[in-house]
């Protein structure tokens, strides 16, 4: 039953999305194969209300999605009163987790299973107008994804580059502004193929260092240019 309320909050979102935003999608030359994805990485976290992406996901996918998906998300954000009620409709899929690496982070690595589709923001926090979080610190993608990739040995990861939300929503403004064009490019990599892209033994210090370059380099150069404010 649980399945079912997601799948169909799902196709909502997916509805909406359509209804009221343009979406600009670049995808990989070849097609995505959905039946084999593991794990979704959004970079350049920048509004709660990323959730419009969902429109580029196949309702086939969806449906797999509602059963299978594990995404973790701050207590804070459960806590706000629309974007809160929102999320816990995908329940039990959805995990809080607190900012600090304490019991929440090791019950969400053991939600974690072989036929589990993760949904994972690395930056950990949301990027303001001014190009910085909250504190004024640079984003930075935190290495709790490195943990993550390093139990994952088969299947596909898609990494999603977000153009940024701030036109329609950003952090700590209200309802958010409809009739804007978002964009969104999207790489898919073989989970195996990409670990073995960096040097040093899969989980040691000097591989987990380079994946996390790797993914900041990612962050920083891209997400594609927003024409649209």
């Amino acid at each position: 039953m649980k399945s079912l309320i997601s799948f169909f909050t799902f196709l909502a979102l997916k509805a909406l999305s359509k209804i009221f935003y343009r979406l600009e999608v670049g995808w990989p030359e070849k097609k995505v194969q959905w039946d084999e994805m593991r794990m979704i990485i959004l970079l350049n976290h920048t509004s709660l209300f990323e959730v419009l992406y969902i429109s580029v996901l196949p309702v086939s996918f969806l449906r797999k999605l509602s059963k299978r998906m594990v995404a973790p998300a701050a207590t804070k954000t459960l806590e706000r009163p629309f974007v809160g009620f929102l999320f816990k409709l995908f329940s039990p899929g959805m995990m809080p987790i607190t900012r600090k690496r304490d019991d929440t982070w090791h019950q969400f690595l053991a939600s974690i299973y072989d036929d589990s589709i993760i949904l994972f923001i690395p930056e950990g926090r949301m990027k303001r107008k001014n190009g910085l979080d909250l504190e004024g610190k640079k984003m930075t993608i935190k290495p709790g994804v490195v943990e993550i990739l390093e139990g994952l040995n088969s299947g596909l990861i898609g990494m999603a580059y977000s153009g940024g939300l701030h036109h329609v929503q950003a952090p700590g403004e209200g309802f958010p502004k409809l009739f804007k064009t978002v964009k969104i490019d999207i790489e898919v990599f073989n989970i195996e193929e990409y670990k073995a892209m960096f040097s040093g033994d899969v989980g040691s210090l000097e591989w987990r260092k380079n994946v996390l370059d790797d993914l900041q380099h990612r962050l920083e150069t891209k997400p594609p240019k927003l024409d649209d404010k």
